[in-house]
């Protein structure tokens, strides 16, 4: 028997609330985490760090991300790489959907 999970549309596993942020432990194991988190319009998570390097896939909508002392766009398609320790923010310039994956 395989083991695996299978997400037909990962936008719809963290649909954006109207206000406020959504996240949702997708996949754990013990070498990565997979979050999904849902933004609303004009959200924001403050800038902080990780300890483990990390990776942002952006399933849909638009928004602004600081990588460091850099500020970057990001769209549906947008992928990240971050080692660890990097200071980092995202703000949600629409409603955004994004695939966080850490690593352990």
């Amino acid at each position: 028997m395989t083991n695996y999970t299978h997400f037909i549309d990962l936008a719809r596993e963290a649909e954006p609330p109207a206000d406020g942020i959504l996240s949702r432990t997708v996949f754990q194991d013990d070498r990565v985490k997979a979050v999904v988190f849902g933004f609303g319009q004009g959200q924001e998570l403050s800038e902080h760090t990780a300890a483990k390097p990390a990776m942002l896939f952006f399933v849909k909508g638009e928004a602004s991300l600081s990588l460091g002392d850099d500020l970057q766009s990001a769209q549906a398609g947008t992928w990240v790489h971050m080692p660890a320790n990097l200071k980092h923010s995202i703000r949600a310039q629409t409603p955004v959907v994004m695939l966080l994956v850490l690593l352990k």
